[in-house]
């Protein structure tokens, strides 16, 4: 008899995964097609019904006997609000899954340690279970922001109660930092679960984890791209829409500094007796897609980070990860071993 090949006997790894975790991904499937479904509405017949409504109601002078779409307006803004928060919630379901069902089941069980003993190294079975997850992830939250821009964009300037592009769930969910934030939950859920090897308590760090991650974003999403300033004269606001950054009082040397607190008319004309003009500091609408890609760049990198905290704690389980080294034996698989034979 011919011996087999090393090649034929190694085990075909994404196949596995696949099939291991196939209800995970119907599931997955079943959701990102009904929310691009919701968002090909949005940017279609749902905006149009609330841009009519709208219409009509400005059309209407707060006339007592005009009529106009309420009911399409308020379906719009309920959908359109469903369909942001659930993007925004993907990330941490996906850290859920990564914790829980990817890594911290499969040491807590035993399966892992029984696919290191079958011709398949550790690091082998870690890159194929970090590879394709993350492929999938990638391109499902990709489109789905993708489309959740092309929602928002059909209503501006159509309907009034749109949301403004710096809105921190609009914001986070109509470009490349969603499927950031999504592969950055998978990378911490992945981590939780190798350094806890149980699947309760990683689900749980994972998606601390990738909230964590999501708010520093947000904290330093101000700060990754130049603002810009505008100053006004002391009885005026300072113009400027957009993601504020700063604002406060211009002093006669030039200083900027916070709005002084005051009560009464007279508290107030004492303290600003002193000031020559107002400052505001923002972002305005064409910084959206600078600070979409610094915020992006800054998530992947922690991903990065943690993807690589993956490896070096699959060595601490392990020992070597590459074929051709002596690992430590783990002792579950070597106590099962020996009940078997």
């Amino acid at each position: 008899m011919t011996a087999a090949t090393p090649t034929a006997d190694r085990p075909r790894l994404t196949r596995w995964l696949l099939r291991l975790h196939r209800p995970a991904l119907c599931v997955w499937a079943g959701l990102a097609l009904a929310l691009a479904a919701l968002l090909l509405a949005l940017a279609g017949p749902l905006a149009d019904a609330a841009a009519e409504g709208w219409r009509q109601y400005n059309a209407c002078a707060m006339s007592p006997r005009c009529s106009y779409g309420q009911d399409a307006i308020l379906r719009y803004k309920d959908y359109y609000n469903y369909a942001t928060i659930a993007l925004n919630l993907l990330p941490f379901a996906v850290a859920a899954w990564a914790g829980a069902a990817l890594t911290g089941k499969e040491l807590e069980s035993g399966t892992a340690r029984l696919a290191w003993t079958q011709a398949t190294s550790p690091a082998r079975w870690l890159a194929v279970r970090l590879a394709v997850p993350a492929l999938v992830v990638a391109l499902c939250t990709g489109l789905l922001g993708w489309l959740h821009h092309r929602a928002w964009a059909a209503s501006q300037g159509r309907i009034d109660s749109a949301k403004e592009w710096y809105d921190r769930f609009t914001f986070h969910a109509n470009g490349p930092t969603l499927a950031a934030l999504a592969l950055c939950g998978l990378a911490a859920g992945a981590l939780a679960g190798l350094l806890l090897r149980r699947a309760l308590p990683a689900l749980i760090v994972g998606v601390l984890v990738t909230g964590g991650v999501r708010a520093l974003a947000e904290l330093a999403l101000p700060h990754l791209w130049p603002a810009v300033t505008r100053t006004s004269a002391v009885d005026r606001f300072a113009p400027g829409a957009g993601l504020e950054v700063e604002q406060g009082m211009v002093t006669r040397d030039g200083a900027h500094v916070p709005m002084p607190s005051c009560n009464t008319p007279a508290e107030c004309d004492a303290a600003y007796r002193d000031f020559t003009g107002r400052y505001n500091i923002f972002h305005p609408l064409s910084h959206f897609w600078p600070l979409q890609l610094t915020t992006t760049a800054l998530v992947l990198a922690v991903a990065g980070l943690l993807a690589a905290g993956c490896f070096l704690a699959l060595r601490r389980v392990t020992g070597p990860l590459w074929p051709g080294r002596t690992a430590k034996a783990p002792t579950g698989t070597a106590k099962a071993l020996k009940a078997a034979v």
